[in-house]
């Protein structure tokens, strides 16, 4: 066994899960993501176990072009809004235990009603961010 068992915590410790299935804990520092790439080799076909609280809506999109996203609500009242076909779409998630799944190359971000706390499962090769979902 290379990866001792835990326990960890996950807002501290994110998961990173490679293309052969093998399960990596990798501390949260002020520089996480941008070592992804050079840890991972670029992030290609891991996905990114992680947990977040949030209470504000987010400050931007986000898109994902490598894979549908996973996001379980734990706590709280959110709306996650997708951009499709031009518009945004709402929905509503109010029910611990209630998912979202992101497809694949759909802009998204979060507005929540109540604080909030969120499991994300995502493919996280090539995620993009933008202040607003590109027009076209």
């Amino acid at each position: 066994m290379s990866t001792l068992p835990g326990p960890y915590e996950l807002e501290a410790t994110r998961l990173i899960l490679g293309p052969e299935g093998n399960a990596t804990p990798k501390p949260v520092t002020d520089t996480f993501y941008q070592e992804l790439g050079s840890d991972f080799g670029s992030f290609a076909g891991h996905i990114l176990i992680s947990k977040f609280d949030f209470a504000e809506a987010w400050p931007s999109w986000e898109m994902h072009p490598k894979g549908d996203e996973f996001v379980y609500l734990l706590s709280g009242d959110v709306d996650f809004v997708l951009w499709v076909d031009g518009a945004e779409k709402t929905v509503h998630v109010n029910q611990p235990g209630c998912y979202v799944v992101v497809p694949k190359g759909i802009w998204h971000t979060a507005r929540p009603r109540t604080p909030t706390s969120m499991l994300f499962v995502t493919p996280g090769q090539d995620t993009d961010h933008a202040e607003t979902p590109p027009i076209g």
